[in-house]
């Protein structure tokens, strides 16, 4: 069983569902209930995906064995500086390495953009990426944004 990361267009079939997939389950958490479809649908609508490409940004789709199965995005943020956005790794792949190779990729990305440091907000409920995120070298900094569903900022420098 072997992982593959790569560039994917956001819009492409498999990432879209990924996206979808990411969408439902941070809406759901948040919500305490499943969300629904048009809930969904209005989260993706004007999300700011179009900086997910170079020059940009870019977004990453992970496969385990060919299946579509984790994604990512990043985009600049300012000179140097990008964040790191809709990190997912479906609950069937989690703890097989796929977000530590994800992480990396997107590091990778980066740095061919010129970033020198990758930035990110996330909320309390989403335990397992904010593990993932101090396992591979981020660390919590004081608030760089105002989001409303910000509670919790990770930098890292590359």
């Amino acid at each position: 069983m072997t992982w593959t990361v790569a560039p994917e267009h956001f819009a492409r079939p498999d990432a879209l569902q990924l996206r979808r997939d990411y969408y439902d389950e941070v809406a759901s958490r948040y919500w305490g209930r499943p969300a629904t479809r048009a809930e969904i649908d209005e989260g993706m609508t004007d999300d700011g995906v179009e900086l997910l490409a170079p020059p940009t940004g870019e977004f990453l789709v992970g496969r385990y064995d060919d299946r579509p199965a984790s994604c990512a995005g990043l985009r600049r943020a300012g000179e140097g500086v990008a964040e790191l956005t809709r990190v997912y790794v479906r609950p069937g792949f989690r703890s097989t390495g796929g977000g530590g190779l994800l992480l990396a990729g997107i590091e990778s990305a980066a740095r061919a953009l010129g970033v020198r440091r990758i930035r990110l907000d996330t909320r309390t409920d989403l335990v397992e990426a904010r593990g993932l995120y101090a396992k591979h070298g981020y660390r919590e900094v004081p608030a760089f944004n105002q989001g409303p569903y910000a509670e919790h900022w990770f930098a890292k420098d590359l």
